[in-house]
């Protein structure tokens, strides 16, 4: 028999009026999302791998598979981030503003997602989730980093929002429309990032257990839904392995195995990389709200709360469970990163909207003083970090300074040769950003692999000429035998970048 006393108690509808808060939420979110989104140049390693991947796609056609250079095709990530950035820059040409402006409109629409969500869970002040969020540091500054995080976010606010106006309605049985715009997230979220996006599920399956019985996965795991799934996050992976029959080996291996259990890329692995990253980021990240947090999250681990929760608490268990999951599943996983922890800063944001909801009245001269000075520091941090942070991995800063040293008219493609067998490395310290601002295509040659030879020989002869970029640890004595290998006319050393050797060679 289904819990029926686990179903939400009916709550008071919105007041009239409710909607006035939503223009000036809206107003908020553009500002937080788009001040200073393009003043900041593009920082190495993810923002110029997405933008060089996204500007190959554009330069070649090729939008199926992606890769930093007509030799490096890159299938650690699904197209989606790619394809948004390529459309961006393909209407507002190829800078950061374009390239951020995909990053603040999926800021807002989370937003308003978490709105929407609001209007089911915290009737009385259905704006106050999306405020949260908006003010939030964490989710505030990473919309301002390119990455598939942010993308990943707005998927599952899509999916996560179906499946509240799903369970949360009125009615004893989902509405079927609810269930496709779930199912629609959930592959938008796999089409953005693979199975890392589809945790949230891992939270819905007990809940519903739990309140409606076993049947009740049932309307929610329909065909129709399960079908728009397959559709829209299967079909990419469907056609890229079929083209290339080793990918399901590397996708296993490479994506799933070693991210879960190795520490194979280098991201914080070990038994405590979960605490030295999770937990300043959550602890800075839900700034200024933590204390609120603090409370939901401390009584969420309380087992006599957790039962109480169970039995009269259906919306702060559904939460908890919501944000509990897929923590305990990024704390396991061998590959750690800060960004990870972005789309559970949603439940965190409708945790403490539920327990500031009797709390927060912006008509109270003194709550909004308070909010403007704390968007204005966020703003002001916002300023700094676009004109005052120089990031040794800044590409624009790095194509200003080999243009000092060549002129990009006199070369049509570089090629960095490092100092490393591993691929990992060629992706994290080739500047690949800066064909954004120089337009040029970039290779990243490993001297030390086997195959090092042929891919320089291939490189050099695709282009009428190229700017060479050798490694600080390596001498031009060993990249010479190499280019007299490859038959080339003429090698010219023409200065040096960052104790780099630069050298431009004509095939």
């Amino acid at each position: 028999m289904p819990n029926d006393h686990l179903r939400e108690p009916s709550r008071s509808q919105p007041v009239p009026g409710a909607f006035r808060p939503l223009f000036w939420l809206i107003c908020l979110s553009l500002l937080l999302g788009f001040a200073f989104q393009g003043s900041r140049g593009l920082w190495g390693p993810d923002e110029g791998r997405y933008v060089d991947a996204s500007l190959q796609m554009l330069d070649t056609g090729n939008y199926l598979v992606p890769g930093y250079s007509p030799d490096e095709v890159n299938f650690s990530k699904p197209p989606t981030t790619y394809w948004i950035i390529a459309g961006a820059m393909k209407l507002g040409g190829r800078n950061a503003w374009a390239a951020r402006t995909p990053y603040a409109l999926a800021f807002l629409l989370t937003i308003l997602a978490l709105y929407a969500m609001g209007r089911r869970l915290v009737p009385e002040k259905p704006w106050l989730p999306g405020l949260v969020y908006a003010c939030s540091a964490f989710p505030f500054f990473t919309s301002n980093i390119i990455s598939t995080d942010v993308f990943l976010t707005l998927s599952e606010a899509v999916a996560m929002l179906g499946f509240v106006l799903a369970a949360f309605g009125e009615g004893p049985r989902p509405a079927k429309r609810y269930v496709l715009l779930m199912w629609l997230g959930w592959g938008l979220a796999f089409l953005t990032k693979g199975p890392p996006g589809l945790l949230p599920l891992l939270a819905i399956i007990p809940y519903i257990v739990s309140r409606d019985g076993w049947r009740g996965l049932g309307r929610y795991f329909n065909p129709g839904g399960l079908i728009l799934f397959l559709a829209i996050g299967a079909s990419w992976y469907v056609v890229v392995m079929l083209r290339n029959p080793w990918l399901p080996h590397y996708f296993l291996h490479q994506e799933v195995y070693n991210r879960l259990f190795t520490g194979a890329q280098h991201r914080h692995a070990g038994a405590l990389g979960w605490a030295l990253i999770y937990v300043p980021t959550l602890a800075l990240g839900i700034l200024p709200w933590w204390p609120s947090a603090a409370r939901g999250l401390r009584s969420a681990v309380s087992v006599q709360a957790w039962k109480a929760w169970r039995s009269s608490h259906s919306t702060e268990y559904f939460l908890a469970l919501w944000f509990i999951v897929p923590f305990v599943v990024f704390c396991l996983a061998q590959s750690r990163l800060p960004l990870y922890l972005l789309p559970l800063f949603m439940p965190l944001s409708l945790m403490v909207a539920l327990s500031l909801r009797h709390a927060v009245d912006l008509h109270r001269t003194k709550q909004r003083i308070w909010l403007l000075i704390w968007v204005i520091a966020l703003l002001s941090a916002k300023a700094y970090g676009a004109y005052f942070m120089h990031s040794e991995n800044d590409n624009r800063l790095m194509a200003k300074q080999l243009s000092e040293q060549v002129s990009p008219e006199s070369y049509a493609t570089m090629i960095f040769i490092e100092n490393t067998d591993e691929d990992y490395y060629i992706e994290e310290e080739t500047p690949w950003g800066v064909r954004m601002y120089l337009d040029k295509p970039v290779y990243g040659i490993p001297l030390n692999a086997p195959q090092a030879g042929e891919s320089l020989c291939h490189a050099l002869h695709s282009w009428p000429s190229a700017l060479v970029v050798i490694d600080s640890y390596i001498s031009p004595d060993r990249v010479d035998p190499l280019l007299k290998a490859c038959q080339v006319h003429d090698v010219t050393r023409v200065g040096s970048w960052r104790k780099r050797v630069l050298e431009r060679v004509e095939p």
